[in-house]
């Protein structure tokens, strides 16, 4: 499975900013479990997958330090587009999170 992040119009991403801005640890263990998503697809360990709403899904990884939640989308049944990264600090996932996840899903469909 192909896995890519979403890039701004100005080619930034946010994502691989936010993994590069964690702990070494926990940046090993995220880039652990998409390398496993890279190779396994949906059987990947380390990680669970969970729908959220319509095309919207979290891939939950757990590490050292708590958890993380990112948030993608299918394009195809091999292409994996991460929209969002978060460290989760609560058992929902909060609504700004969510909105900038939305935001991004619009801009690309």
């Amino acid at each position: 499975m192909d896995i890519k992040f979403y890039e701004t119009a100005r080619k930034r991403c946010p994502i691989t900013d936010f993994i590069d801005s964690q702990d070494k640890r926990d940046q090993a263990v995220i880039l652990a479990v998409l390398n496993s998503i890279k190779e396994n697809g949906f059987n990947a360990k380390g990680c669970q997958f969970r729908q959220l709403e319509g095309k919207l899904w979290e891939i939950k990884i757990k590490s050292p330090s708590g958890g993380y939640r990112l948030l993608y989308i299918t394009i195809n049944t091999d292409l994996l587009l991460i929209l969002h990264a978060f460290k989760k600090k609560t058992q929902k996932a909060p609504k700004k999170e969510l909105d900038i996840a939305r935001k991004r899903l619009k801009e690309i469909l």
